[in-house]
């Protein structure tokens, strides 16, 4: 146990130590011409709270940068979760429709005119369930190729919800628009210290939650009738983490959109590198998925001549390659 718990630190130490080093250039680097030394002034003047500078790292890029490591986190825990219960190495939010059935449920909310928080939240959460439960239920029928069947299932049902989305936009005419379809690519741009915040309040205790059912996760790899004669209630088990992945999911997206392919991307490299241990894994996808998706935010930011582009064209474009490479692999 000690052993696992040294491990369990110093890879956590390593992780946050890249999250922080994505965190500072993201503090620094942007279109007003901040540097290094800007922040290092304005870390030493931090409760001074004077000058332009000062203003835009603090109250305009810590935020938002705060908000993707937040949303990357989630993202690439959830992943992890979803790539263990079904035993796929290639389940992700994204590609299975839970991002798309949430979006579904945010989209009717906004043009319900609902508050985003609690009202927009709870319908994204519904939207995520109901999509999950679907995949499950149409993959749960083949009795053949059943991970196979449940990767079909959810890149189906991601192709419907996607359609759907797309005539709920069709209805409105307004200046929603707009921002409703900036906002399905993965935009981190609206993101401030309320909705950093109100994430915060829901994605940490879910958190902490799986990592103190990383053990079981583990066992349950193993098979059912292994982990239930080790005292794990697998059936449980397995609903809580896929209600609770669903739950942080659901919040990013009432937040930034669909961003896809960080619960591919993340987890699968970190597996390679780490092992399969899941109380490894867990922080490692915390702090990992956060300092990605800070760096691909940044590279949103910095990319475009005019304006900046949503930080989910950036996470596709890694993370389609690499789902063909696994998708090759399988095959081979």
């Amino acid at each position: 146990m000690n052993s696992v718990l040294i491990r369990i630190f110093t890879v956590s130490c390593l992780m946050i130590l890249l999250l922080g080093i994505a965190v500072f250039l993201a503090l620094s680097m942007g279109s007003s011409g901040a540097g290094f030394s800007a922040v290092k002034e304005s870390f030493s003047g931090f409760f001074s709270e004077q000058g332009t500078m000062h203003a835009i790292i603090w109250k305009i890029r810590f935020p938002r940068v705060i908000l993707a490591a937040l949303v990357g986190a989630t993202l690439s825990l959830g992943g992890l979760v979803f790539q263990a219960l079904l035993r796929n190495p290639l389940a992700e939010p994204y590609i299975l429709g839970i991002s798309g059935g949430s979006a579904i449920g945010a989209i009717v909310g906004i043009l319900l005119g609902l508050a985003r928080f609690p009202g927009v939240g709870l319908l994204a959460f519904a939207g995520g369930m109901g999509t999950l439960f679907l995949v499950l239920g149409i993959a749960a029928g083949q009795a053949v190729a059943k991970k196979e069947s449940l990767l079909l299932a959810g890149v189906m049902v991601n192709a419907f919800c996607s359609a759907v989305i797309m005539f709920l936009i069709s209805l409105t005419t307004d200046s929603r628009l707009h921002s409703i379809m900036f906002w399905l690519m993965g935009d981190l741009s609206s993101g401030g210290k309320t909705e950093a915040l109100i994430l915060a309040l829901i994605v940490l205790p879910c958190f902490a939650a799986i990592f103190w059912m990383a053990h079981k996760m583990n066992l349950l790899l193993m098979g059912k009738e292994m982990a239930q004669s080790m005292g794990v209630n697998a059936g449980l088990v397995t609903i809580s983490l896929l209600i609770i992945t669903s739950l942080m999911i659901s919040a990013t997206v009432c937040q930034c959109g669909l961003i896809a392919f960080v619960g591919l991307v993340i987890p699968h490299l970190l597996r390679l590198l780490l092992g399969s241990d899941h109380r490894v894994l867990v922080p490692a996808c915390i702090f990992g998925g956060g300092g990605y998706l800070v760096i691909c935010d940044l590279l949103a930011r910095i990319l475009p001549r005019q304006g900046e582009m949503p930080a989910g064209v950036i996470t596709a474009m890694v993370g389609a390659p690499v789902f063909i490479y696994l998708l090759r692999r399988r095959g081979g």
